[in-house]
């Protein structure tokens, strides 16, 4: 069942928040708000939606985004739920396993040394919860952005709820309102980049897939059938599996998610001639691109907003974690008067090399490589990642980027 919201008291048509910071979107604005919150930076925080959707998106989490949460104190709660997975394999679609990767190679590294599985709407409602206790931060549900706009010195949000029309005035906006980012469409920022020309079909089958060899987290390589095959937590399903596969473009969903066409898909994919029990299937298309800044005047952009890709290595949701724990802390700074707005220009350096450098490349080079065409390219691939799962020195550095460790450090290099 949705988390429900509490009631939204009406407010007056056109209103200022002298002091709050506005932020639209969630789970990386909630992420923002609760970073700004315990720096004693009061926010305001809009939401079109009345209640938290419960989905199965945003699964997994990499162990500095565990670190990220430790500091804003949720990490407790979070990890009361979820499923922890410490090794995951890559595999041939006939050939089987040709790498396994331990991430407790980096326990000296981290205190999580593991993937960590938990759907995104239970990050969210923790941190709505945790929000509420706070006296310095307002939710403002059921409201929907219609466009926001700048004069250099503050920021005005134009919105539309059951109530009406309203005009919100604030000394400052973040966009963390997702892939369709009315903050950025509004405000004119580039977003640059292209769509994968196959769509995803995505299922959730409800059985155990360990007695088919597969760790919690899997990446299986073939040229037409290539899979990501993820453990998910879920309170009403004891065992419940992410099967991602690719699907034509040109054929209608319809027809892509015609049950006996689905069972055929996932028979294909995972080798096995059995029926598998399916809880969800559905089809989405997959992008990249980056927005030509994560910064203009008063408006600020974090998460999916600022930067998409596809889902093969899990670095959506935990890079849109770390924007917002990185502005978060750097926004306070200017809010206390202890830093000038070049701070938030470096934000948008850090965060955005990183996006560009680390999360689209990384990403783009994973999917290129589970669906390599060329038998010998794919064979000498696996090769060499069999090399360096074997060799201690090289899984380790493998696995520093792969968890996004080095990522954060990466941004942290930068001045």
């Amino acid at each position: 069942m949705a988390a429900r919201q509490s009631p939204i008291p009406y407010k007056e048509p056109n209103m200022s928040y002298d002091e709050s910071i506005a932020i639209v979107g969630r789970p990386v604005g909630l992420t923002t708000a609760l970073t700004l919150a315990r720096r004693g930076v009061p926010c305001v925080v809009f939401e079109s939606a009345d209640e938290i959707a419960r989905e199965q998106r945003g699964a997994a989490f990499h162990p500095p985004t565990l670190e990220i949460f430790r500091k804003l104190g949720i990490e407790a709660d979070l990890t009361r739920m979820g499923i922890r997975i410490p090794v995951w394999q890559m595999r041939d679609s006939s050939q089987g396993v040709y790498a396994e990767f331990d991430l407790g190679t980096l326990s000296a590294l981290t205190d999580f040394p593991f993937r960590f599985h938990l759907p995104q709407h239970y990050l969210s409602s923790l941190l709505l919860d945790v929000l509420r206790t706070l006296p310095n931060v307002e939710l403002r549900f059921g409201e929907k952005l219609e466009s926001v706009s700048t004069d250099g010195a503050s920021a005005t949000l134009k919105l539309r709820s059951a109530q009406g029309s309203s005009k919100v005035r604030v000394p400052w906006v973040v966009g963390a309102d997702g892939a369709r980012s009315m903050v950025r469409k509004s405000a004119g920022f580039g977003f640059e980049g292209f769509t994968w020309r196959e769509k995803f079909l995505v299922t959730n089958v409800a059985m155990p897939m360990e007695p088919l060899g597969y760790t919690g987290t899997a990446y299986v390589s073939d040229p037409d059938h290539w899979a990501v095959v993820l453990k998910l937590y879920d309170d009403s399903h004891p065992d419940l599996w992410r099967v991602a596969m690719p699907a034509d473009p040109d054929v209608d969903d319809a027809v892509l998610l015609a049950p006996a066409n689905v069972q055929a898909r996932l028979r294909e994919t995972l080798g096995v001639d059995m029926h598998f029990p399916l809880a969800y299937s559905g089809t989405y298309r997959v992008h990249q691109r980056v927005a030509d800044t994560f910064v203009r005047g008063r408006i600020l952009l974090a998460g999916d907003a600022a930067h998409i890709n596809n889902p093969i290595g899990g670095f959506g949701l935990n890079g849109g974690v770390h924007d917002a724990f990185n502005l978060g802390t750097k926004l306070a700074e200017v809010w206390h008067g202890r830093a000038g707005a070049e701070l938030l220009e470096l934000y948008s350096r850090q965060r955005r090399t990183v996006a560009v450098e680390v999360v689209q490349k990384n990403s783009i080079r994973n999917k290129k490589t589970m669906e390599e065409r060329d038998p010998q390219v794919r064979r000498q691939n696996q090769q060499a990642l069999h090399a360096i799962s074997l060799d201690p020195d090289k899984s380790r550095e493998f696995l520093l980027d792969s968890s996004m460790i080095a990522s954060i450090r990466r941004a942290d290099a930068i001045t």
